[in-house]
């Protein structure tokens, strides 16, 4: 088993990797501060969850397959590109609320949740950035590699919930006089819109 010195290092280590800026947190940052914390909450558990298809992937080797191959690669970066440049035509052509009226309510838990894992999966950089990064704080002589990748994987998981938490509750507190007002309303969609599309672009340019 890793040792709690390492683990705790790997921990600290990982909440500052979550708390740098990046296309995960500015994506929870925009969707709470457009739709509400909760939608900011309900993403970070959608990206949370392509955590795990990406610690699953460095287990079983499928990380190594993105690194490789350059057509697998740009398969799933430009799928990715395209679902964010999706994302960014919904941001401009949506409406405004006024009232008590949510718009992650008219969305829906499971769209948002959806959006997060969809976001997570489809950038092969996550994948290929656990390749490098977990095996670093992993032990032969501590046991079995795929049991401590996993435990890895997991306190990850559990940094990244707590900072993208936290980012959703600030973000959602900010955006909140905005969607009090119709012309806000407008200028945070747009915005929205300019997000994705900037992090589309980033991540169709992406190289392995």
């Amino acid at each position: 088993m890793i040792d709690p010195k390492m683990l705790l290092m790997f921990f600290t280590t990982s909440l500052l990797l979550a708390l740098s800026p990046g296309p995960d947190n500015l994506f929870v940052m925009t969707q709470a501060a457009q739709q509400g914390r909760k939608a900011g909450l309900l993403v970070t558990l959608g990206l949370c969850t392509g955590l795990l298809f990406h610690t699953a992937a460095v287990t079983l080797g499928l990380a190594a397959l993105f690194k490789a191959s350059a057509v697998a690669f740009t398969l799933l970066k430009f799928a990715g590109a395209g679902y964010l440049l999706y994302l960014a035509w919904l941001s401009f052509r949506a409406g405004t609320l006024t009232g008590s009226t949510a718009v992650a309510d008219r969305l829906g838990y499971a769209t948002l949740y959806r959006r997060g894992i969809i976001m997570n999966i489809s950038n092969p950089k996550v994948s290929i950035f656990f390749l490098a990064f977990l095996p670093q704080f992993a032990d032969p002589a501590k046991g079995s590699l795929s049991i401590q990748i996993l435990l890895l994987g997991g306190v990850f998981i559990i940094a990244t919930i707590i900072v993208f938490g936290a980012i959703s509750v600030l973000a959602g507190i900010f955006g909140e006089k905005f969607r009090e007002s119709e012309f806000a309303q407008k200028v945070l969609n747009r915005a929205a819109a300019g997000i994705f599309t900037g992090l589309a672009l980033k991540l169709a340019l992406a190289q392995r």
